[in-house]
């Protein structure tokens, strides 16, 4: 491990979470699009929670499935296809014609795009590509933004890599209730030592946010929609909701502390 002094995850407002737009506005606006993006923050949210690969000539795109056909209605794998091609999609007009001509945008547009903003990196892999880690590592040096991103993942290897190549920056833990996700999240901490916990919402008791949050980790949960669970997890103390619909998580917290 690298004595390399860290930055902590960002931190949230005085009063409640910080909440992180899932994919952007995704239940209003294209997911992991620009439009998405600035839709979260003109709702009110402090940031967003995005997805990335890199693509096969080396651009570290945005975009949640390794096939494109879902929202482009075309396939095309991800981490196979060139950034040209990738470019020339529309993942906009699925969700309605005042999308259409959204494009897949890349880590740096996404970056320029939200100045301020807190944002949640999650690196995808089918495999543990360092390159991804690498590269999105030097994206986010260039832009300056160390201090408003965590980068997380449901592959640890890649949060690994991230480290290697960028030991300032806050990582976090992804992890679901899988059958030994006890154990696993107990090792990767200490291997790992990351700023930060991912836990899926059905993981957070009371009793894991105080021991997580005694360690010194913040507890950034998803993906919470549910007004009344929003509360819960505020009350809690946790310090981060990725939700779907940020302009209903904000007015939620906002009976719960959050100005």
């Amino acid at each position: 491990m690298t004595d390399t002094p860290r930055i902590p995850a960002p931190a949230p407002p005085r009063h409640g979470p910080l909440v992180l737009g899932h994919r952007g506005a995704s239940a209003d606006a294209p997911e992991n699009t620009l439009a998405a993006f600035r839709l979260a923050l003109a709702q009110g949210a402090d940031g967003v929670e995005l997805d990335v690969w890199r693509c096969a000539t080396g651009e570290v795109v945005v975009f949640h499935d390794e096939d494109t056909r879902r929202l482009a209605g075309v396939s095309k794998v991800v981490p196979d296809a060139s950034y040209r091609e990738l470019q020339a999609l529309d993942v906009g007009a699925w969700k309605g014609s005042r999308f259409a001509g959204e494009r897949i945008p890349r880590l740096e547009e996404a970056l320029e795009a939200m100045p301020g903003a807190v944002i949640n990196v999650e690196l995808k892999s089918r495999g543990g590509e360092a390159e991804l880690a690498r590269a999105a590592a030097e994206i986010l040096r260039t832009a300056r933004a160390e201090e408003r991103v965590v980068v997380s993942s449901f592959d640890w290897r890649l949060v690994a890599a991230f480290q290697a190549a960028a030991p300032r920056i806050p990582v976090g833990l992804l992890f679901e209730g899988s059958r030994a996700w006890r154990l696993r999240v107990a090792a990767g901490s200490r291997l790992l030592a990351p700023q930060a916990l991912h836990p899926d919402r059905a993981l957070v008791t009371p009793e894991r946010v105080r021991a997580w949050k005694r360690r010194g980790l913040a507890v950034n949960v998803w993906t919470v929609d549910d007004p009344a669970e929003l509360r819960r997890l505020a009350e809690l103390g946790v310090s981060a909701v990725i939700t779907n619909v940020p302009a209903r998580a904000v007015e939620a917290l906002r009976g719960a502390g959050r100005p």
